[in-house]
This record gives structure tokens, sequence and C-alpha cells, in this order.
């Protein structure tokens, strides 16, 4: 009888508002927790063998108990899974940190749990006091700087962009039709996997890859994986300077997040004097929903605020910040992901 009181007083307080809130502040601990996963290389250990903490502590160069009490907490949450005999196996979501799979989660989880995000989500008091972007006032420095100054995390940032770009191409190409397009730029494109995707399904097209000389020297190897180079011309570039003319089809995929108005204003005025009469813009990124809806964009939102100086924004401020550019709004196209196909023509 006092077993089932206990175990009735348990499921009580699972109900109990403080305990949800209590998941949510602690919600960090399992953040860290997959961060150590990650950056460790752990599940690409345990991909082909369930090991022992004490098998992976050897590989790793860590301290055997610890790593078994992460482990631990980690299983408890469906990352690994702990047989009885202390051997800790893959799981559906171990495979998403592992280095060589589609859609990798790992290079994301160090960067955004790393030396970079992490440290300037804890300065998020300051843009809510000042307006002003934490990342600059913690680091005195902007992101960008900070990449341009630090090239293994800047590679480490562009193959978690790979990764998030591999998530969502799926979707994007099955929501949106590019077939109907000559020539498609892709600006600010990174190492590539957006437009050879787009080039992939899209055999007589050509396109360009633009973006930073840094980035796109990095951009080959998957040019070549996707067998797209000789239709894709990779060009080095500011674009607040200008951008690759002669395009009929201009596309940005988690770009404009990350600029302020004024900013984000400049790129696509850039992008109107670039393209072709008839062309058309395509913003891939997500649209914040009104209302109290749970949506990743409106979180996604304060990690742009933190970062960037960027925001997200709703469907009625894409409008309005293309009219300010030169653009109308045509149509905004919802995927199977997080993103939408937000398409406009030069008014």
């Amino acid at each position: 009888m006092g077993s089932q009181n206990r175990a009735v007083q348990s499921e009580s307080a699972a109900e109990l508002p403080q305990f949800a809130m209590l998941q949510m502040i602690t919600g960090f601990w399992v953040s860290r927790a997959s961060y150590v996963a990650a950056k460790l290389g752990l599940a690409d250990m345990v991909k082909d063998t369930p090991k022992t903490a004490d098998e992976l502590a050897r590989l790793t160069g860590t301290h055997a108990p610890s790593l078994y009490r992460v482990l631990r907490a980690l299983a408890s949450v469906g990352v690994f899974a702990e047989d009885g005999q202390g051997h800790f196996a893959k799981t559906t979501l171990s495979e998403t940190l592992r280095s060589d799979t589609p859609g990798s989660m790992r290079a994301l989880a160090m960067v955004e749990l790393g030396q970079e995000h992490f440290p300037a989500w804890g300065n998020l008091m300051h843009s809510v006091k000042t307006g002003e972007t934490a990342f600059d006032n913690l680091f005195k420095q902007n992101a960008w700087e900070y990449y341009a100054r630090n090239p293994e995390d800047a590679s480490n940032f562009n193959k978690a962009m790979k990764g998030l770009t591999e998530m969502v191409n799926q979707a994007v190409l099955s929501a949106y039709d590019f077939s109907g397009f000559n020539k498609v730029v892709d600006v600010a494109g990174g190492t590539g996997g957006l437009i050879s995707a787009i080039l992939k399904t899209n055999p007589k097209m050509r396109g360009v890859l633009f973006d930073l000389p840094s980035v796109i020297a990095e951009a080959g190897p998957l040019l070549d994986a996707a067998d797209v180079r000789d239709r894709c011309e990779t060009a080095p570039g500011d674009f607040f300077v200008s951008v690759p003319a002669g395009g009929d089809a201009y596309v940005m995929k988690w770009i404009i997040h990350d600029w302020d108005d004024a900013k984000s204003k400049t790129i696509l005025e850039n992008i109107g004097k670039a393209m072709k009469g008839n062309g058309k813009l395509l913003l891939i990124e997500t649209v914040v929903p009104e209302g109290n809806h749970p949506d990743l964009s409106k979180f996604l939102d304060l990690n742009m605020m933190v970062m960037t100086g960027g925001r997200e924004r709703t469907e009625a401020e894409f409008k309005s910040l293309l009219a300010a550019s030169g653009f109308e709004l045509m149509r905004v196209i919802r995927t199977a992901s997080p993103v939408c196909v937000i398409e406009a023509v030069r008014a």
C-alpha cells in the first residue's frame, strides 16, 4: 500500500507545474552532456560495437568513472543505450551525432554548445537590457570577425551549416520546383550543399556558388561528390558590395536572419541590381507564427539576437522588408522542415 501511495505521489509530482519548469530550467544539463559526447566523438566509437565506459575512456583520454556518469545520464534520455553489463550502444539519437552520417548534428552540437554560442547565451541579459548583440559585447568582436580569426572554429561552423542544409534540402526540393530556372545563384551558399542539391536534381541547370573566399575554398569536395562542379561556378565576394549578375533565381538559406533590417536591405538591394528583370528571389528561412504556438523559430530568434544582432521574422515583417528593398512578396511555401521558401519578385 505504501509503495502504491509513493507511486501515485510520484506521478502527481510529475504533473506539477514546478516539475515542468524544473525540466526547462535544467535543460542545459542535457545539452552540455550532449556536447561532451559530440566533442569526444563517442557516437562514432559505438556505431559498430557497444563499448564500456572504460573502453571509451581509453580511446578518448578521459576519466572513466566520470565518463560513465555522463553516458548513464545520456542513456536515460535516449542518447546511447546501456545494457546490463555496462556496455553503451548506439541509438537513433546517437546516430545523429556521428561524423559520417548525412545531416550529422555533431558539428552543430560543438558550435552551439562549445566556446562560441554557449558563453554568448550566458550574456543574454546584456542584449535584453541594451538591445546590443551579446556575442559582440562578450568577445569584443562580432561573430564573423571571430571566425575569420579562428579558422578551425570557422571550419566547424561550416560543417554545422552543412549538416543543417542536408537536413532541410530534400524538404525544400520537394516543396519548390526549381526546374524553370536556367541559372541559380546561391548567395552566401557556404560550401555548396544547397546549390549542389538543386543542380543534381536539375541536370540542365547551371549554378553559381557565392560566398567569402575562405568559405568558397572548402566547397570543392562537396561539388565533386555531387558531380556538379562542371555546372557550378564558384565566385568569392562580399554581398554588402555586390553579388554575381545574370541569374534568373537568387537563393539564400538562413542568411537574412543573420542581419538587422538595414543590413538585410543592403543585401537584398544588391541582389535586385544583379538579377534578370523577370528573376525570382527565394529566401529559405523560418517564418515566425503569430500567437502562442510553440515553434523553433521563436527561440532561433533569440539565438540571432545573442549571436549576430539579426532576427527571425513573421510573414508580415518579411513583406515589409522586401517592399523596402524593391521586392514584392509573392508567396510563402511551407516545407516538411522548420524552413519555408519565401518567393519574391522585383516590384
